[in-house]
């Protein structure tokens, strides 16, 4: 007998179907793993067909806590869709210290490059949060991306995010100041972590932020001071966390409003909301195309 998909849709309901899960030689996922897969957003944009054909050539992997996933200049091997881990993306000018330029969790990937043709990867992926993640062997997933229509347009909108994310990143690290930049980088990581706890040293938070280490600490204490948050022991727990998006700069909420522009979510509404930010004249309206 023919291995069996999982076809799950939107609302879980379950129905089999015969894919390419056998041809690639791996059973098809059951059905806790593609529930637990739809935590990753791009993952749960597909459509069905197109979701189950892309997790038969995937298998789950667990992301341990800063473990390298490739370097700058390397040749992708493979692609990763986070479901609870999360990944910092850090470049190197010269020979100062690595700087991060991004962060990749649940509402991403790693590895977009592959949608661009480019095999060699833009910058250094360090797991910053460890968990899961599915992973797709990278010509594997070149070979789905020529084959899925609903895949190339989710990640077209994804490859927007990403570059506006990465504009407002070399924005905030130009023209806003250690404290809003702070809560922002806190805020963005308890996104992903989807916890108050955060495991940071005030060291590792000045390697994040390309900022001494005591600008950090006295951004950190007047937060702790505030009541937002609370430092003991390399363990940071978020107190507050409307008075932490209220100190953030508004890079985080410009970000959420790029992202919420694409993949809309009723779950981001609440912090829009706080943000009292709506969709700006600048942002395009999402285009989905191939339908």
């Amino acid at each position: 007998m023919r291995a069996k998909d999982f076809a799950v849709s939107d609302n879980l309901q379950v129905s089999c179907s015969t894919s390419s899960s056998a041809a690639s030689g791996r059973a098809p996922p059951s059905l806790p793993a593609v529930a637990a897969a739809l935590q990753n957003r791009l993952i749960a944009a597909l459509p069905a067909a197109a979701r189950n054909s892309l997790l038969a050539l995937c298998e789950p992997v667990q992301l341990s806590l800063s473990e390298t996933l490739c370097e700058a200049g390397e040749e992708t091997r493979h692609v990763y869709f986070p479901t609870d881990a999360f990944i910092s993306l850090l470049a190197r000018i010269d020979q100062h210290p690595s700087l991060e330029m991004g962060m990749i969790g649940r509402e991403g990937m790693l590895g977009l490059q592959l949608s661009l043709g480019v095999s060699r990867a833009p910058l250094r992926a360090l797991v910053q949060g460890d968990g899961q993640a599915w992973r797709c062997a990278a010509p594997v997933f070149v070979a789905e991306l020529t084959r899925s229509k609903p895949l190339q347009t989710v990640l077209q909108r994804y490859l927007y995010v990403r570059l506006a994310h990465l504009a407002s990143a070399a924005g905030c690290l130009r023209f806003h100041q250690i404290g809003p930049r702070l809560a922002r980088w806190l805020l963005m990581s308890q996104d992903r972590a989807r916890a108050p706890q955060l495991a940071v040293t005030h060291e590792f938070l000045a390697y994040m932020l390309g900022v001494r280490r005591v600008g950090v600490t006295q951004a950190a204490g007047a937060m702790q001071r505030s009541g937002l948050i609370e430092y003991r022991r390399g363990e940071l727990t978020v107190l507050d966390r409307s008075g932490l998006e209220a100190a953030a700069c508004s890079c985080y909420a410009a970000d959420l409003v790029n992202y919420s522009d694409q993949f809309p979510s009723p779950q981001l509404q609440p912090t829009l909301r706080r943000s009292g930010l709506k969709r700006a004249a600048f942002v395009p309206r999402r285009v989905v195309h191939g339908r």
